[in-house]
């Protein structure tokens, strides 16, 4: 059997989708070619689309474009180029499979050029007319996340067709636990951390150990338990070595602090379709995170880490998969093997 490259399409807003493929392309036994923008040396590098200037949403103001698309642009050099490199790319390579994570218009292009799609799903409410013929037109859905997380309002045709696989980005790691030490987590796909903010809380529990990874204004005044790392190598190292959690809901950080089995304090940040919201709400309902809405007044601090560490562990264990790497791996090499052997041969 001919093993057609499985192409893999990264998403460029914030760090997971990335993530998520490389952690793939490590496990999988298929050869697989990763696409996007930023990739450099480790793909096929993509010229960016994004708006040369103002804030980028994934969608357009044009008012012609499709409801079956998002984003498309008139007279954007960056899309046009991205487009006909991936169009020449499946056409030069075949392959076997695209996974998409995640992009309606690159699902799109992909089943135009006759080839099978993987579509990643996130979280939230995608019921809008693009998120739908994506979904239908793939040949299957990926979730990164527990089936538990689920919004209640998914239609039923959207979760059978959907594999849930959490765990793929983040392996428990056996670390002693300090629980007197808080970790600040802060991604790349939202604003900085608030340092005075940050610097408030800290001195309302001068008993533990506050540190923030990830980027984080300079307080004016940093009271000596704080401490302000900014980017680390191994931010699944320091997830598993605090005693509690305090960052957003992206599934990055959400899979590695469950895979850490850590008290875990969710502010979602505003993301499309309620992604992040959606996660955190369900996170709290099943007693797995305390979610807030809002960064809380100092005088708050001590009563919500008590409430966070008072959560049974049972509730954030059952919604990792220890192994969910792997599998992931596995059934997208099946799905792979499977599209080869329907490919018409090489003439």
């Amino acid at each position: 059997m001919t093993r057609r490259p499985l192409g893999y399409y990264v998403h460029h807003h914030g760090a997971g989708h990335r993530a998520r493929a490389e952690a793939i392309a490590t496990a999988i036994d298929w050869p697989i070619v990763l696409l996007g923008t930023g990739l450099g040396a480790a793909g096929i590098d993509l010229a960016d689309d994004r708006p040369v200037s103002g804030r980028f949403d994934g969608m357009d103001d044009t008012a012609s474009r499709p409801a079956a698309l998002h984003y498309a642009p008139i007279g954007h050099e960056g899309v046009r180029s991205r487009v006909a490199r991936i169009a020449q790319w499946i056409a030069t390579e075949r392959p076997a499979l695209m996974v998409v994570d995640v992009s309606v218009e690159v699902a799109m292009l992909a089943r135009l050029a006759s080839v099978r799609t993987v579509y990643v799903r996130l979280n939230g409410e995608r019921s809008d007319a693009a998120h739908l013929d994506a979904f239908r037109g793939a040949t299957a859905l990926v979730a990164p996340f527990h089936h538990e997380l689920e919004m209640p309002s998914t239609p039923a045709w959207i979760r059978d067709k959907t594999r849930y696989l959490p765990g793929i980005t983040a392996a428990a790691q056996e670390h002693p636990r300090q629980d007197d030490h808080i970790l600040i987590v802060i991604g790349r796909g939202g604003p900085p951390g608030d340092g005075a903010a940050i610097a408030q809380a800290a001195r309302a529990c001068p008993d533990m150990h506050w540190r923030v990874i990830g980027p984080a204004t300079a307080p004016t005044d940093q009271p000596a338990n704080l401490a302000l790392a900014g980017w680390v190598d191994d931010p699944a190292c320091e997830i598993a070595s605090a005693g509690l959690i305090i960052g957003a809901a992206g599934d990055g950080l959400v899979n590695a602090v469950l895979a850490a089995d850590r008290p875990f304090l969710c502010i979602p940040e505003d993301r499309p379709y309620g992604e992040q919201r959606a996660t955190a709400r369900a996170l709290h309902a099943l007693g797995a995170a305390i979610m807030l809405e809002t960064w809380p007044s100092p005088d708050q601090w001590p009563s919500l880490i008590r409430q966070a560490k008072s959560l049974p562990p049972h509730a954030r264990k059952r919604l990792h998969h220890s192994h969910g790497l792997d599998a992931a791996a596995t059934w997208l090499a099946t799905m792979a093997a499977a599209a080869v052997d329907e490919l018409e041969p090489v003439a």
